[in-house]
């Protein structure tokens, strides 16, 4: 396009320059530094390792690859599908997202025709037909899909991605080996953060580094997006930074409310919740950040702990269920003041 308008004005005036006429548009990270080989991904090295097998014998089954979001479901299949299919993985590669249409129509229609489409393949390759969130196709579609699978299964393979493998039918289940994906450590998430950082010559702080990794649990794509932003807004990644940018309650000052709840001292746990509430954080923010600060903070005793995690899931769910209000927080705050202290004090209280 940059050279057609350049040919366009130049009856007109001097002709501009591809490099003028063409927006510096940078890719997300997360896109910049997606593996383009098995050999490249981040955490699940035994599941890899097998999908490595299968790259270097050409055998593929069909495949259900289920896990949490942002541990790379989706990367190992288009890894995989590039090993197996080469120079032929354009023609060769049906992907169909969450986002596309994917109801009864489309099996009958669209994944069906591709299933019948010649493709001159290496020797023992078959086509692939990716079907990302599979877990939110409908139940007919996947139904339609039981016959497909096995009319073509010489010719093509099937391989799902899904965050829940008990939302795909079990007829499908059946006819293909599943593969299940665990959270990334926080090791390894450091590990690919650090790799990307240098690469982009971004300036850190040990601290920010950390508070990327708390925020993301596990979930690469979350840390990579949050890095990004954080770079993009402030320019430099230190824990406040990152904060800011994600939104989510500082677990520092959550701590310090957890402390106050072990001690009994209501009314500075009072205080410092509604700070937090102040700030415009949500219920579900703030009961989700003391569930993960109270396991990580090392002066409570573990019967304490155990208590603690226990009251705050039963507010966890009442949220959930709807209740989310300050009300609700304060209840529990409550209840978690009254976990340590003498049953006489707050009998006479």
């Amino acid at each position: 396009m940059a050279s057609g308008s350049a040919t366009a004005s130049s009856s007109k005036g001097p002709a501009r320059t591809a490099t003028s006429s063409t927006p510096n548009y940078e890719l997300p990270w997360v896109e910049k530094y997606r593996p383009s080989l098995l050999e490249d991904i981040v955490g699940n090295s035994e599941t890899v390792e097998r999908l490595k097998i299968i790259a270097k014998d050409g055998n593929m089954p069909h495949v259900i690859i289920s896990g949490m979001p942002g541990i790379g479901k989706t990367t190992s299949i288009l890894c995989l599908a590039r090993a197996l299919l080469g120079d032929t993985y354009k023609e060769a590669v049906l992907e169909l997202n969450a986002s596309d249409e994917r109801g009864i129509d489309v099996v009958r229609n669209r994944i069906k025709a591709f299933a019948q489409k010649k493709v001159t393949l290496p020797a023992g390759r078959q086509k692939i037909i990716i079907l990302d969130e599979a877990d939110s196709m409908t139940n007919g579609a996947q139904q339609a899909l039981r016959r497909t699978m096995e009319i073509y299964s010489s010719t093509t393979r099937f391989a799902f991605a899904c965050n829940q493998s008990n939302k795909i039918i079990e007829p499908l289940q059946s006819r293909c080996a599943i593969l299940r994906y665990s959270r990334l450590s926080n090791d390894e998430v450091t590990k690919r953060l650090i790799e990307i950082i240098k690469m982009e010559d971004v300036e850190y702080s040990e601290d920010g580094l950390a508070a990327l990794i708390f925020t993301a649990e596990g979930d690469m794509r979350q840390a990579i997006n949050n890095l990004q932003s954080t770079v993009a807004g402030f320019g430099f990644v230190s824990g406040d930074n990152v904060f800011k940018v994600v939104d989510t309650p500082h677990p520092i000052a959550v701590q310090t409310l957890i402390k106050a709840c072990y001690e009994g001292k209501i009314d500075d746990a009072l205080e410092r919740l509604e700070e937090l509430w102040d700030k415009g954080y949500s219920a579900v923010d703030v009961i989700s950040t003391m569930f993960r600060v109270t396991k990580t903070v090392d002066t409570l005793s573990e019967h304490s702990k155990l208590e603690f995690i226990k009251e705050i899931g039963f507010t966890h769910m009442r949220i959930l269920e709807g209740v989310s209000t300050l009300l609700q927080l304060k209840g529990c705050i409550a209840r978690l003041c009254k976990i340590n202290m003498p049953p006489a004090l707050y009998a006479m209280k």
